[in-house]
């Protein structure tokens, strides 16, 4: 924001403050690329809708002169308004809408005003949101096809939601009908910009809410194309400090009050650097004696934070110069060219990062492999996998004091690292059951990718460790095909709000093949992924979407590493085979597996593999829910009996269809 605002240098260039919502956006893409090639990493445009609203505006204002010149005083009203109504029924071919709804017709900003001004602003209104949607369409071909100077595409997040003015809530529809659309004729699924989605109670999170319409929107989009992920604003504050969108793909700044101004302080700040230990490697060595893993454990933090101390000495040994877009022109600062760029890191401005990798596996060292099953895990392996973090956690908070700097506990995505340590350990260690016996390690805290948990479950295994690791994380769950009925999406993302998951991703199955046309999730094979109807792997000829790990990535484009290849393949979904007991209307049954966690959200889901999902609202919130199968036949004859056990009574029956 302060770079449009007040103006920035590209290559030499001045460039100064946009007056068009097209030319910011045009500018926006330009300091990505520029700060992508600047330094090593991601980037994100932190409440972009709101930043963006005012340059929205500026267009509105230039239509409104527009239409007052084609709607000029003395016009008959009923000729404004057919004018205004042809354009609103042309509307919906330039959004490329299709088969979707149209939007219902727009109203005046003041309806004190004559009845041709009202046409007026509505015309103005129109031509606004046309404006808006060409503009992110061209940012997002502009970002995919750029490539900075290390070859890649920019990392680059996008956080937005917030905004309830017009403005904003146009770019928020922007940014993912354009995301739904997808890129070019075949419609492949960007890559990039990564979109995060702010939920927020009493802006979008309940029905009622002023955007509740672009929370439906945001649902969508991600069973459509996975992204965007969600972030949950209170959720954030508890376990960052402050409210920002994640940095990358996980890392997230630590809430910071600017000394200078005493206000709290997000944008422009930046993250030094990560190094990750390998936690099973310290498990394996200490030969089952958690004396000795904690002895261990201690010396291998003490080299990592020399690490990190080297980290930011090199950094430190920047100058403005060497980087001007970062450090001279607005992106972290406006220093001058002998400037020095400690003054943008200490007093913990900046943060560090220390990273950290296979809990699951560590703790199987000492509690057996079975210690996390399908649905569930023994509490005193979790509570051994909670203290590892806890301690790395209360070391950061040591460092940070003594030096200055903020050192925060960073869940590592680990997208090469994950294949990297298992292979070494098991070259040194050889195969040891639950711990290096997969080509693979887990992601820092997360539920082994290889059990089935329902997405209740995982999460709520899950939930404990980001206030603890709170420089770095991301929960997601694995779906079924979600297009048919986002609703339950939709349950997941409010139980996992109410019990304080602050970012979650989507992974539901969106390959395409342009050969057979099927769609759904391609087989893995030794090369890569292949269609499971034609076979067909021609990159040219199909669209295979994974999450890398926060990031989402094109395994067929561009093959991973092979421990991460296999971590892909051993992911199994967490919403087939829901927990619960549900009557069919043949009178057959079908039983699952133990009992759900209570659920604070009101909702029970429905699970059909080939059907879709449906999601029933209840008036009251109940103990515990019994009601999702995999369904594989016509939806149009699925009837359930749910039965509803409650605290209060012994249960009621409610039918579905």
């Amino acid at each position: 924001d302060d770079m449009l605002q007040n103006g920035t240098v590209i290559s030499g260039t001045l460039i100064e403050k946009p007056h068009s919502f097209s030319t910011a956006c045009n500018i926006a893409t330009q300091i990505i690329a520029q700060v992508a090639s600047s330094q090593y990493g991601g980037q994100t445009a932190n409440r972009a809708d709101e930043h963006l609203a005012a340059y929205a505006k500026k267009d509105y204002e230039k239509f409104l002169e527009e239409a007052r010149e084609t709607i000029p005083d003395g016009m008959p009203v009923e000729f404004a308004r057919r004018q205004v109504e042809n354009a609103k029924a042309n509307e919906p071919a330039k959004l490329h809408f299709g088969s979707r709804e149209p939007l219902p017709m727009d109203t005046p900003f003041h309806t004190d005003v004559d009845e041709l001004e009202q046409e007026r602003e509505i015309l103005a209104k129109v031509r606004t949101r046309k404006s808006i949607y060409d503009a992110m369409q061209t940012m997002e071909y502009q970002i995919n096809s750029n490539r900075v100077s290390n070859g890649q595409t920019p990392f680059v997040t996008v956080g937005f939601g917030l905004g309830t003015d017009w403005f904003a809530r146009e770019v928020q529809r922007a940014i993912l009908l354009n995301r739904i659309r997808g890129l070019g004729k075949d419609h492949h699924t960007a890559i990039f910009p990564k979109l995060v989605f702010t939920v927020r109670h009493g802006v979008n999170a309940d029905p009622g809410d002023p955007n509740y319409d672009l929370k439906q929107l945001a649902l969508e989009c991600a069973t459509k194309r996975m992204y965007p992920d969600v972030v949950f604003y209170e959720n954030i504050v508890k376990i960052t400090g402050s409210f920002k969108a994640p940095m990358g793909c996980r890392s997230f700044l630590q809430g910071w009050i600017n000394p200078e101004t005493g206000k709290d302080e997000e944008d422009g700040r930046m993250n030094l650097g990560v190094v990750s230990v390998n936690v099973p490697r310290i498990a394996i060595e200490s030969h089952g004696s958690k004396e000795r893993f904690w002895k261990l454990f201690n010396e291998r933090m003490e080299v990592a934070h020399q690490a990190l101390q080297f980290r930011i000495m090199r950094c430190k040994q920047a100058t403005p110069v060497n980087a001007p877009t970062l450090f001279r022109f607005g992106a972290f600062g406006r220093l001058g060219a002998s400037g020095n760029v400690d003054t943008l890191f200490k007093n913990e401005r900046a943060t560090v990062s220390l990273g950290y990798i296979g809990l699951a596996e560590a703790t199987a060292v000492f509690y057996g492999k079975d210690w996390i099953r399908d649905h569930g895990w023994d509490p005193q392996g979790k509570e051994f996998a909670l203290s590892i973090v806890k301690r790395m956690s209360e070391l950061c908070k040591q460092w940070s004091k003594a030096e200055g700097y903020h050192y925060s506990v960073y869940s590592t995505p680990a997208e090469s690292l994950t294949d990297r340590f298992n292979r070494m350990d098991r070259e040194k260690f050889g195969r040891i059951e639950g711990v290096t016996d997969h080509d693979f390690y887990t992601n820092s805290f997360h539920y082994p990718v290889w059990l089935q948990p329902t997405p209740m479950e995982k999460l709520s295994y899950e939930k404990d460790f980001p206030y603890y690791a709170s420089g770095g994380f991301i929960n997601y769950c694995e779906y079924p095909c979600l297009q048919d009925n986002p609703k339950a999406l939709e349950a997941v993302w409010d139980y996992a709000y109410n019990i304080g998951i602050g970012y979650l991703g989507t992974n539901t199955p969106i390959d395409h093949c342009f050969v057979c046309g099927f769609q759904g999730d391609f087989e893995p094979t030794d090369e890569g992924f292949k269609c499971p109807e034609c076979g067909n792997c021609d990159p040219d000829k199909c669209n295979v979407t994974k999450r890398t790990c926060g990031y989402l990535g094109n395994p067929v484009q561009r093959p991973m590493v092979h421990g991460r290849h296999e971590e892909i393949s051993h992911r199994v979904k967490h919403m087939s085979g829901e927990t619960g007991h549900v009557t069919l209307a043949d009178g057959s049954e079908r039983e699952w597996f133990e009992e759900a966690k209570y659920l604070p959200v009101p909702r029970v889901v429905l699970s059909a593999r080939v059907a879709g999902i449906c999601c029933l609202t209840h008036s009251r919130p109940f103990g515990r829910a019994y009601g999702q199968t995999t369904y594989t036949g016509d939806p149009r004859s699925l009837r359930a009996t749910l039965r509803l056990d409650r605290e209060d009574d012994d249960g009621q029956e409610v039918d579905a269809a």
